[in-house]
């Protein structure tokens, strides 16, 4: 008995070295733990796939459960209605994230192969199965192996040229080497694994290091550059939804935005769902808050909120979107110069798959509106009047590399200065989620060459370099109440993941069959 669970144990113990090893953690010894899962996967047991298809599925549940146990943080903001799901929610979220590992193990026992091209085999099964992660049922791409270094970091700047995807195929076949030393492989291949290992951590940093020598920190700004001011009013979402509240929250981000500065601010930003209630509500005629919106901003000044918009369908029912609104003050009032409706949603939180089956065993989303969201149109640049053409991420959709940058027949050709994520991460309170996602972002920064700023209620919100450097000075963290006034950083001219997108990844996964054809060729 104690012959079968012990690589179980060391597998779980491994993925959950793996996951301390992202930020807020930054436990990077903790990257080892994929040679235990290599070398968990090559002890045999009874029935061969079977049991590398648990120890995988163990390990995942190891890994996801450090990445993702803040999500028992939103069901307990209203106990009453979604309490009882919040160990439902962490159980079948880590452990069908796990899912992915678990056939990742299996499909690598499945091949068999032999010597030190072990390693090559086994980081092209779980970057592989990591993409799928990505893209399965919506996908949800949270820590991938690849964001495990801190952005801005020399490591991270890999992502540049390969994007999140292929660092992870990178961090995988890196960490995993070490597992030779206790496989049976011969002296010389082991001694290579090694050095190649070795050979390409020193590749990261040195690559990095040249390519954040040539931008120091802080990098020089524009003196023209736009102005943005970032509001985090710190409300709790506890709070939010209480609709005697409304005015307060109101008060509290007019009065931020309105707060005195040296130099007045040319872009104000609200973030995801700022205010609790559906715009259109709001703007209408009988409504006080149009006018005081109005008063809120400067002449010339724009305003991006997220909001939440309703829209009559032909079919005469409502939609609810998760929306960006872009307004400008004008003399006449305020003009609305661009709306960009979120595409990308989160499943049980702003839409319930099989809606109607969920619906009859009691599960609803989280969403506070009459009816689940709908998605809007696939992501395009937008050029609101008087503003740099950006793209809008809201919240999970930062997760996704390649996502802000739509297809050329989306994107009309237009490459945007930057990008903007707004994201309520007040669900999640004062846990590691929130800056999990603000690593995660940052990559979209690496990978497009184009700075990004985030805001968020109650932190962290912060404006990012093209690096994926946060500005000196331009930080707001958890639980913090304030604005960050900041020029936009510059673009960098497109990255080689800008350009060419997820072929190298894919050069990585041909490399880890050759690597598998030429086990099996040195076999037989």
């Amino acid at each position: 008995m104690r012959g079968a669970w012990l690589p179980r144990l060391w597998t779980l113990l491994g993925g959950l070295a793996a996951g301390l090893a992202h930020p807020p953690f930054g436990l990077l010894p903790g990257l080892l733990g994929y040679a235990v899962v290599l070398l968990a996967l090559e002890t045999e047991g009874p029935r061969p796939l079977r049991s590398a298809f648990f120890r995988g599925w163990l390990a995942g549940l190891g890994y996801f459960g450090v990445s993702t146990w803040w999500i028992v943080e939103p069901f307990l903001v209203d106990v009453r209605v979604h309490g009882w799901m919040a160990p439902f929610g962490l159980v079948f979220l880590a452990g069908g994230l796990a899912l992915f590992w678990g056939l990742a193990g299996l499909t690598y026992r499945a091949l068999k192969p032999q010597g030190a091209w072990k390693v090559l085999v086994f980081a092209g099964c779980y970057a592989g199965f990591e993409w799928l992660r990505g893209h399965v049922l919506t996908g949800f791409p949270w820590d991938l192996p690849g964001e495990s270094w801190r952005a801005g970091s020399a490591p991270s700047q890999a992502a540049a040229l390969v994007g999140a995807y292929g660092l992870s195929w990178i961090t995988i076949a890196i960490a995993a080497a070490p597992a030779v030393l206790g496989l049976s492989v011969g002296r010389r291949s082991r001694a290579a694994a090694l050095g190649l290992a070795l050979m390409a951590l020193a590749g990261l940093y040195a690559h990095g290091h040249l390519r954040l020598r040539a931008a120091p920190a802080g990098p020089a700004i524009a003196a023209d550059a736009p102005l943005i001011r970032i509001v985090q009013a710190d409300i709790d979402q506890k709070d939010k939804w209480r609709p005697e509240n409304l005015r307060m929250i109101f008060d509290a981000y007019a009065g931020l935005t309105r707060r005195q500065a040296a130099a007045r601010p040319d872009i104000v930003i609200w973030p995801e769902g700022a205010l609790p209630a559906v715009i259109d509500d709001l703007l209408a005629p009988q409504s006080i808050y149009g006018p005081l919106l109005r008063d809120t901003l400067a002449e010339g000044q724009t305003l991006l909120m997220g909001a939440n918009r309703a829209e009559a369908a032909p079919d005469g029912e409502v939609r609810y979107f998760n929306s960006l609104v872009a307004f400008r003050r004008e003399n006449e009032g305020l003009r609305v110069t661009g709306v960009y409706d979120k595409h990308r949603l989160v499943p049980f939180g702003e839409y319930l798959p099989l809606g109607d089956l969920a619906t009859r065993v009691g599960f609803r989303s989280l969403v506070h509106m009459p009816e689940d969201f709908s998605a809007g149109p696939p992501p395009r640049p937008l050029a609101p009047w008087g503003v740099p053409a950006l793209q809008p991420l809201i919240c999970y959709e930062a997760l996704f590399p390649g996502f802000s940058r739509p297809p050329p027949a989306e994107g009309d050709g237009i490459r945007p200065s930057w990008i903007l994520n707004v994201s309520n991460d007040a669900w999640f309170g004062r846990t590691s989620g929130p800056l999990q996602h603000l690593n995660i972002a940052s990559y979209r920064a690496i990978e497009e060459g184009l700075p990004i700023v985030r805001s968020t209620p109650t932190g962290v919100s912060a404006v990012i370099d093209a690096h994926g450097r946060i500005l000196p000075g331009a930080r707001l963290g958890l639980g913090e109440l304030g604005v960050i006034d900041a020029r936009l950083p510059p673009a960098l001219p497109p990255t080689l993941y800008a350009r060419v997108g997820g072929w190298p990844f894919g050069g990585m996964l041909l490399l880890s069959a050759l690597a598998l054809l030429a086990s099996r060729a040195r076999r037989r």
